[in-house]
């Protein structure tokens, strides 16, 4: 089970990613296409945005656990949790498999 505070911290992330995801866009657009000039003011406003404002800064979590690691995207939680699940048949559409 993850602490409390690292499920808070990847919600706020995701929060200020979502905050600044339109100006973080526009800024970069001008940064890549821009003539020199305004490249380099677009570059020291994007460098004011805060960092957890990147979205590479987020990690996927299990939803049940928080666990950061063997994350399953297609299910939203960790392996561990999705085999336990799974067993139980708690996911539709999921057995062991066998041959």
């Amino acid at each position: 089970m993850a602490k409390e505070s690292m499920k808070a911290r990847e919600v706020k992330r995701a929060k200020l990613v979502a905050k600044y995801a339109e100006k973080r866009a526009a800024l970069k657009k001008i940064v890549n296409s821009g003539d020199p000039a305004e490249a380099f003011e677009a570059a020291q406003k994007l460098q004011a945005i805060p960092k957890n404002a990147n979205p590479i800064r987020l990690h996927n979590r299990c939803k049940l656990t928080g666990r950061p690691k063997g994350y399953i995207r297609q299910f939203g939680i960790s392996r561990i949790q999705f085999r336990e699940m799974a067993s139980n048949g708690l996911i539709p559409g999921v057995k062991k498999a066998s041959w």
